[in-house]
């Protein structure tokens, strides 16, 4: 895969072809004029000077600033369009990295390191820009240069460009030999600049945990860790190549004098005019600029390769969650939900479920019990194919979930995670994030539904108050309102609650719950619940240990029958509805 990395980059210029065959050919003419300039020299001195011409002289130096002018403009057409086109192809990149981080399905971002994905996505195609901009250009550069100054130097005098050629296949193979050595390094470069920049992200995401636990050195200290190491990468990749340059300043000064004692032989001799020799002098000029940067490019080489190897690993990724190319879309969704012998694991662990076969009728509201890590969470998201079963099927309205659109099986499906996630917006684009072209009218009937729309009016700017990053100017209780209200502007068939009423108190609880009883009537809910009042809104519960379902019935059903509900209930549930009765009797 390594050595195809870099060929495979250059796919993204495709659409650009026109634009990079104008920069090629701007470079060739720039490339043209600029060889023409010794040549001119050279005339200026053997048929100008030595002749006593002033009128060559006149003629020559006006060339030389012509073609100087012409070498000018096709380089400066040169490196914008070059310029250009790389920016459009990190643009396009970036797009497509996006593009796969939103269809990679729960299990990829379960595992992966935000700060990781996020240098991939800027510091990863940048590097890689740079490839298609500078690097590309400058071998292109010294694709034509070399073999056009060496084929003059030999029409001109072998010996010569003998000393051209062996200095250029000298300078050649250290190139090479300094890129195969860099590339490793520029790896864990690239790594570990993704690893600081998830320490950072953590670091801010968690500030108030870090400073609440006065851990403010300790994660200093972590971060001064990553950052040493990021730096020390970085100079041991500088050493090399910081070495490179003394080597072909030394290469140009021994080719130089080489030129020079080898020339001036030949001018003695006869067999070489003194303006070819300074012909020559220039030409060898000409030659080590862009085999001088042959070492810089090789060092841009090894950088994108690396950059590419990592943003390949991610274009590539297997999406676990895959949409099938004939696959048909929900319509008229009646609501039923059936799981029929289902097994889930994440990834290579013990089974998360097991078994479970479930028949959850249209209008139903079930509620999932049972201790943590049993699976409700778990069973819930495998209804809107956040995961794919392992074995067995989950369909709705007789349609196995796999063989849906993604997008309309997800449309008919409200979900109130237990994580409530809000984005810095307005609270108003929070609520119709699902439904951007919802009316001001259809708006604020959700947020009264979830019981928040006197909150918000209570606000200096109303429903276009501004939520801080990830909600946190806002209460718990009050981003899972504004969650709870984003989701009934959906209006979906089916509901699901995942412990959504986990961050809320007894009074805002209850004020949900009578919002929630008109809500899920008529939809199909699913209620991952860890309160009594909330069980008690279920048609019927559902008993989980183990990722297996144990016992089902409605409350009161499974209380008479004394098996671990009534466990659950004397354990958990009780003491927690006992407890909402103290505080409001303190009230």
């Amino acid at each position: 895969m390594r050595g195809w990395v870099l060929l495979r980059l250059l796919k993204f210029l495709g659409k650009y072809r026109g634009q990079v065959l104008l920069a090629y050919l701007c470079l060739i003419c720039a490339s043209g004029f600029g060889l023409a300039i010794p040549w001119l020299i050279k005339e200026v001195i053997d048929f100008g000077l030595r002749a006593g011409n002033p009128g060559y002289l006149l003629l020559s130096g006006g060339l030389v600033v012509l073609f100087s002018a012409a070498r000018g403009a096709f380089a400066y057409g040169q490196g914008y369009l070059s310029e250009a086109v790389s920016q459009r192809a990190a643009y396009d990149l970036r797009n497509a990295l996006f593009e796969k981080f939103q269809r990679l399905s729960f299990s990829f971002h379960d595992q992966a390191q935000t700060g990781q994905l996020m240098s991939r996505a800027t510091a990863d195609v940048e590097g890689v820009r740079i490839y298609l901009n500078i690097g590309i250009m400058r071998l292109l550069t010294v694709a034509v240069m070399v073999p056009a100054v060496l084929g003059l130097a030999v029409q001109a005098n072998f010996r010569l460009a003998l000393i051209l050629l062996v200095s250029v296949v000298v300078i050649g193979l250290w190139a090479v030999n300094i890129s195969s050595r860099l590339r490793p390094i520029w790896l864990r470069v690239q790594q570990a600049m993704g690893d600081l920049g998830t320490v950072l992200q953590e670091n801010l995401t968690g500030i108030r945990v870090v400073q609440a636990f006065c851990q403010e050195e300790a994660q200093q200290q972590l971060y001064d860790r990553y950052n040493r190491r990021l730096r020390e990468l970085s100079l041991r990749a500088s050493r090399i190549g910081a070495f490179h340059q003394p080597f072909l300043l030394f290469m140009l000064n021994l080719a130089m004098a080489a030129t020079l004692w080898v020339g001036g032989r030949e001018v003695m001799a006869g067999r070489l005019t003194l303006g070819e020799l300074v012909a020559f002098t220039q030409y060898l000029l000409m030659l080590f600029m862009p085999v001088r940067a042959l070492g810089w490019v090789m060092n841009i080489f090894a950088r994108a390769q690396s950059a590419g190897e990592r943003i390949f690993e991610i274009l590539d990724s297997v999406e676990e969650v895959p949409e099938k190319p004939n696959a048909i879309e929900l319509k008229d969704v009646r609501g039923e939900v059936v799981f029929e012998d289902v097994t889930f694991a994440y990834s290579d662990r013990a089974p998360a479920l097991r078994n479970i076969n479930l028949r959850v009728r249209p209008g139903e509201v079930v509620a999932l019990v049972g201790p943590t890590g049993s699976g409700k969470s778990t069973l819930v998201q495998l209804i809107p194919r956040f995961y794919d079963v392992t074995s067995g099927r989950v369909l709705i309205d007789g349609y196995d979930v796999r063989d849906l659109k993604l997008a309309s099986l997800r449309r008919n499906i409200g979900i109130v995670l237990q994580d409530t996630f809000l984005f810095a917006a307005t609270i108003r684009e929070n609520i119709a994030y699902g439904r951007p072209d919802a009316t001001d009218g259809e708006i604020i009937a959700a947020a009264k539904a979830a019981r928040i729309h006197d909150f918000i009016m209570s606000l200096p700017d109303g429903y276009n108050t501004w939520v801080g990053e990830r909600g946190l100017t806002l209460s718990g209780g009050q981003r899972q309102r504004i969650a709870i209200a984003r989701v009934l502007l959906l209006d979906p068939k089916i509901l699901i609650l995942d412990d959504a009423l986990s961050s809320v108190d007894v009074e805002t609880e209850a004020e949900i719950q009578a919002a929630l009883e008109a809500v899920m009537r008529g939809r199909t809910t699913f209620i991952v619940a860890h309160r009594l009042k909330t069980v008690r809104l279920a048609h019927r519960v559902i008993v989980m240990v183990g990722g297996e379902i144990v016992e089902e019935g409605t409350h009161e059903e499974l209380i008479a029958r004394n098996g671990f509900y009534r466990q659950i209930y004397e354990t958990q549930l009780r003491p927690q509805a006992d407890a909402g009765l103290l505080v409001r009797g303190d009230d």
